[in-house]
């Protein structure tokens, strides 16, 4: 293959060397690093490197050992795609002309994009480093000459959510803090921007980085349940960012807007003949489309508990819904404009996404864990998961692209090499909060609730995983002679056991601080 966007390689050492890798890793509690060295090794055999940012394939194996939680399970396809995952990240991150760390989108593009810059600190929240994304944060709220980056709002997103979900999981309060004005103040703008006089806001679809949908429109003011849930979240988070401020009044604001925001979508985007979340037109109606942004609500749990919102999820694992052999369609089966916008052309029509895959199996492991419900189960979100895993396919290699074709799982860009490696969803934040169950929070308690069928693994370990400036190990063990330390889902703090269960259940323990 060609090389496009030639750049100087700078020595090894000297990469590895200005990211302070250490020289030698401390040794997780239970794995050894031969698993990661052996799919390196593989991912790094299928190409010959036809781009190359700051960390080069030579220096992968060193900068995710220093950097990456280890896993393995007895399912080689989803231990693979863990570490593919991984390595494919690696590719995206580069130096901004200022110095800053970034996180690209498309390998072939230089200059970043913020539609998926939530999808990025979720995933990124698990780097041992974190700043890299500390750096990427900054350069977008501030690298404009100390403003904001003028194409922050090309895209919807969730930035403030995610950040505070991040902090869940690193407990550094002192950035978040800092950009607490930075956060109200772009939120403002969304205000200015997006907002419509009865509180709700509207976004074109492609602003959503959802063109070419059903529902959709580049010259309609839509009032769609992507940009509202998005703003509910960013508005709670910015309550809670404020309260760890001593920013009551802040606080008090903030919720207030959440709150609001809750009620309005509720009671005007609930379609209650759909049983669904749907866009609103201009006009006031429905758009008559069921489409898989009408889940987005529930990662951020925006509806509440016992109104009969859940029924909603019964789509989920109808083949007329959005059921299909290879993923999660972004539009239901059964609507007579399914698939009907074109090929090649980003279409969100009912083609299969990654980007949409990870914020609904999100808010799937949240419906399963606070909604009281008899519509979907731990089977559904795992099936989903192991399609997740099926589809990120070329051939018979792993791959990452844009969009993928719902029956054959072919990638609708081809081979286009700005798909490659294509930095637009979430893996590991997947296997790790959902089939392993680790929910990060703010308190003391460490909670571990695995997705995982209790009749699928007799065995998993993720290790090192940083959370709470502790290193965990969470290991399930069917019988015990995996890894000889009984039988049953057990937790390491440090390599000291803090926690056991006889079985894949809910498991909560007291995280004392080190």
């Amino acid at each position: 293959m060609k090389r496009f966007l030639p750049s100087a390689v700078p020595p090894l050492a000297l990469v590895l060397g200005l990211f302070g890798i250490p020289s030698v890793r401390a040794e997780p509690a239970v794995l050894k690093t031969d698993g990661l060295a052996r799919h390196v090794a593989h991912f790094n055999a299928m190409e010959n490197e036809p781009v190359v940012n700051l960390v080069p394939n030579a220096g992968a194996e060193k900068w995710l050992a220093a950097n990456i939680p280890l896993f393995e399970c007895p399912d080689t396809s989803v231990e693979e795609m863990y570490f593919f995952r991984w390595w494919a990240m690696r590719k995206q991150l580069r130096r901004a002309p200022d110095g800053s760390y970034v996180f690209t989108e498309f390998i072939t593009r230089a200059d970043p994009i913020s539609s998926a810059l939530g999808h990025h600190l979720m995933e990124g929240r698990w780097l041992h480093d974190q700043e890299y994304h500390d750096s990427y944060v900054r350069w977008w709220f501030r690298g404009n000459a100390g403003k904001p980056q003028p194409k922050f709002h090309n895209y919807s997103q969730w930035v403030d959510d995610a950040l505070y979900q991040r902090y869940l999981v690193t407990l550094d309060r002192a950035p978040l803090v800092a950009l607490l004005d930075d956060l109200v103040a772009d939120y403002g703008q969304w205000e200015k921007e997006k907002q419509l006089p009865g509180g709700l806001f509207w976004q074109f679809d492609v602003r959503d980085a959802m063109e070419e949908s059903i529902s959709g429109s580049r010259t309609k003011k839509n009032v769609r349940p992507t940009i509202n849930s998005y703003m509910f979240g960013n508005a709670r988070a910015i309550a809670a960012i404020a309260r760890l401020a001593d920013r009551a009044d802040v606080a008090t604001e903030f919720a207030a807007k959440a709150a609001a925001l809750r009620r309005l979508t509720e009671d005007n985007l609930w379609d209650a003949d759909a049983k669904f979340f749907e866009v609103k037109l201009e006009d006031g109606r429905f758009s008559d489309a069921r489409e898989e942004i009408g889940f987005i609500p529930w990662y951020f749990e925006l509806p509440e508990k016992d109104r009969g919102f859940e029924a909603a999820w019964a789509q989920l694992t109808d083949e007329q819904g959005f059921k299909a052999p290879l993923g999660i369609t972004t539009a239901e089966r059964r609507h007579p404009q399914f698939r009907s916008h074109g090929v090649g052309g980003c279409e969100w029509d009912g083609a299969v996404w990654p980007f949409a895959t990870s914020q609904t199996l999100t808010a799937l492991a949240n419906v399963l864990r606070d909604y009281p419900q008899q519509v979907v189960t731990n089977r559904d979100y795992f099936d989903a998961f192991l399609t997740y895993v099926k589809s990120m396919h070329w051939g018979d290699k792993p791959y990452i692209g844009e969009y993928l074709d719902e029956k054959t799982g072919a990638w609708l860009k081809g081979d286009n090499p700005r798909s490659r490696w294509y930095n637009h969803s979430t893996f590991a934040d997947l296997l790790i909060t959902g089939v392993v169950g680790l929910r990060p929070r703010a308190d003391d308690q460490l909670e571990i609730s695995p997705l995982l069928p209790a009749d699928t693994w007799n065995w998993f370990c993720l290790d090192d995983v940083r959370y709470h400036g502790r290193a965990l190990t969470i290991i399930w063990d069917h019988d015990g002679t995996r890894y000889g330390r009984g039988r049953g889902l057990i937790v390491l703090a440090d390599g000291r056991e803090l926690a056991r269960a006889d079985s894949l259940r809910p498991l909560t323990a007291k995280l004392s601080p080190r």
